[in-house]
């Protein structure tokens, strides 16, 4: 499972979660920066990606449109990106679990 980590969270996160979420990128690195969520939305459904964010509108995108792409919602406010990273890294076999494609989850919320 591939994360698409909004421009929220730092890009730094993509190294350090490499190894658990394979393929993992951040919106500034495929050139996505400041975009629209319905564009950002399209382009994770299109390659694969779960977004990973802070941001509640992919919530209400997930809500409305459904997935793909399926959505991590972080709600434990400001973290440092080791924080970030030991939240997923705890979390990642409900991640795995509950975001599987024949799952009827479409967001995951975490604090």
């Amino acid at each position: 499972m591939k994360l698409l980590i909004d421009q929220n969270l730092s890009y730094r996160l993509v190294r350090q979660l490499q190894e658990r979420f394979p393929g993992t990128e951040q919106l500034r690195r495929v050139g996505l920066l400041n975009q629209r969520d319905v564009s950002i939305w399209d382009f994770a459904q299109r390659q694969g990606f779960v977004i990973l964010t802070q941001d509640e509108d992919f919530l209400d995108l997930s809500l409305t449109r459904g997935a793909p792409p399926k959505v991590i919602l972080l709600r434990a406010g400001n973290l440092p990106s080791a924080r970030v990273t030991a939240l997923l890294n705890n979390n990642h076999l409900k991640i795995y679990t509950l975001l599987a494609e024949d799952s009827e989850v479409n967001c995951l919320e975490l604090a």
